[in-house]
């Protein structure tokens, strides 16, 4: 597969250094995202200038209603180098649909290119310039069925529009291009993408019998919809399982996101372990040297085949509501992908999906050092359209909500302190000390844990010379029964009392006026939220 790298094209001789420089680290392919207001024939010109375009592959991205112009102008450009037009490998990325679900700007009218940029680049058969982002939905959160349901019906609907415009379906369907999001469910992205190829042939047949034109061509793309601001670094594990189950899966090409990406315009080091991820696969894992290797497990050949049938259904429902395009306008896609992003977060909320260094095991001490989450915004992207009542997607990252409260806790006059006051039983209050430091860490609260304390009043002292804000008692829930009611009336309203826990004895710490109470079942959001509240913050 080609390991691919995307380039911002602010300023074209700079984008051309970086391109040239990258080529040399074992960038195979190149990805340039220009912005509308540049596109020109100089511009081109400087941005490719000593690249030798029939030897890597090249992608281009900008405005909906700049793609055209671009296109003519790269067809001028390779004649002009002589380049061999069955060399040329690439695409343009002309998905006015993409626009439509993740705007909610009516794009139809845009549609009318998609034919004159078929034949723009009929004489250079492996260049496709119809694009099928589907990318966008992982990133708001889509399940994997709902990612390839939707990218079959996307697709069948640019074959429907080309098709119905006058263009060969061999040659409408050779020249759509899939840009498909890995999240990190690793088996079930594997499965995925051995189901896109299978189902996307099944659906090119219907329209003509060339074997050759069922060929699914797909670019994989690691989602950001799990990346996260603090522990970042975890984010390259995250990518690394998403790179593994693309190259398994058998995709043309990758993009790594790296790693920094939710809170900063890359740095040169992120990009360089990106790439490095993909090339650690194929020179020291040797995955390049494989074909189908997930073929014949049993597991994955089942898992395939139950994704593609839940798939398939998916994209029947589309078909039946009229399409892609019908759908979209009425908002059933958005809807759906939107109700699954929301109940998403709720899960991550109650710790039910789980994100390391996030709202599970989060860094204790680290601080965010000025970093604040930037928006998914590409300047290339168009912005006409007809202003309509469509839905659009919400891209919000799972992470966000965590990520906000952890940085309102983090700009408040005083950090809140958690002291652990644990008592009784040596497993038990271990346990939940350790329970109780991870659940409250995640609001970037200071945890104090301790080794045990003899008696309620000796921990409730000691918390409040470590100027707690929030007592936390920790003990067995046979304990409980002895050591919480003394312990609440020794603090006295002096700080915040929680019981790490949900024990038997709940309803008489209740009476007695207990009402913080820590254990699996609660939402942890919502709960660190009302201390936040409480706490004045």
């Amino acid at each position: 597969w080609y390991v691919r790298q995307d380039i911002k094209c602010e300023c074209p001789k700079e984008a051309n250094a970086k391109a040239l420089d990258i080529l040399n680290k074992g960038v195979t392919s190149l990805g340039f995202c220009i912005p509308k207001d540049k596109v020109s024939a100089e511009y081109i010109e400087t941005l490719l200038e000593g690249i030798y375009v029939d030897c890597i592959e090249l992608n281009f991205c900008t405005c909906q209603c700049k793609s055209l112009e671009l296109a003519q102008i790269l067809v001028a450009y390779f004649q002009k180098k002589g380049a061999d037009a069955q060399k040329i490998e690439g695409s343009i990325s002309f998905d006015p649909l993409e626009k439509m679900i993740l705007k909610g700007k009516d794009t139809t009218q845009a549609l009318a290119n998609a034919k004159a940029l078929v034949e723009t680049f009929a004489a250079y058969p492996k260049f496709r310039p119809i694009a099928v982002n589907a990318y966008k939905l992982t990133n708001a959160g889509a399940y994997s069925y709902q990612d390839l349901g939707y990218a079959l019906a996307w697709g069948n609907e640019y074959m429907a529009q080309l098709t119905e415009a006058g263009v060969a379906p061999e040659v409408a369907a050779q020249n759509i291009k899939f840009n498909l999001g890995i999240n990190g469910v690793y088996f079930m992205e594997i499965a995925k993408i051995r189901a896109a190829r299978m189902l996307w042939s099944q659906i090119v047949s219907q329209y003509t019998a060339c074997k050759e034109s069922a060929k699914m061509h797909i670019c994989a793309i690691t989602t950001t919809y799990n990346q996260t601001l603090f522990d970042s670094y975890v984010n390259m594990l995250r990518t690394q399982t998403e790179a593994m189950s693309a190259a398994l899966g058998g995709v043309d090409s990758t993009v790594v996101v790296p790693f920094d990406a939710p809170y900063e315009a890359p740095t040169e080091f992120a990009e360089r372990i990106a790439r490095n991820q993909q090339l650690l696969l194929k020179d020291e894992c040797h995955f390049d040297r494989m074909v189908d290797v997930a073929g014949g497990s049993y597991f994955i050949e089942q898992l395939t085949t139950d994704l593609a049938k839940q798939a398939w259904n998916l994209f029947l429902a589309v078909e039946e509501e009229g399409g892609f395009l019908a759908a979209a306008k009425a908002g059933t896609i958005q809807n759906a992908i939107n109700t699954t992003n929301a109940n998403r977060h709720a899960d991550a909320g109650k710790r039910k999906e789980f994100l390391l260094g996030t709202n599970q095991f989060p860094n204790f001490t680290e601080t965010s050092e000025g970093k604040e989450p930037v928006a998914c915004c590409c300047k290339a992207c168009c912005t006409e359209g007809a202003e309509t009542e469509i839905p659009a997607l919400k891209t919000a990252r799972l992470s966000s909500d965590f990520e906000a409260l952890r940085l309102t806790t983090e700009k408040a006059e005083k950090t809140p302190v958690a002291f652990m006051l644990t008592i009784g039983n040596l497993a038990m209050r271990q346990a939940r000390a350790q329970f109780s430091c991870n659940f409250l860490a995640a609001a970037g609260y200071k945890v104090v844990d301790n080794l045990g304390f003899a008696t309620v009043e000796e921990g409730v002292d000691k918390a409040l010379e470590a100027g707690a804000d929030i007592v936390v008692i920790c003990s067995s829930d046979d304990e409980y029964a002895e050591y919480a009611v003394p312990a609440y009336k020794y603090l006295d309203g002096r700080a915040m009392f929680v019981v790490a826990g949900a024990p038997a004895c709940a309803e008489d710490l209740k009476a007695a006026g207990i009402e913080n109470f820590i254990h699996v079942r609660v939402d942890q959001l919502k709960t660190l939220k009302e201390y936040n509240a409480k706490l004045g913050i």
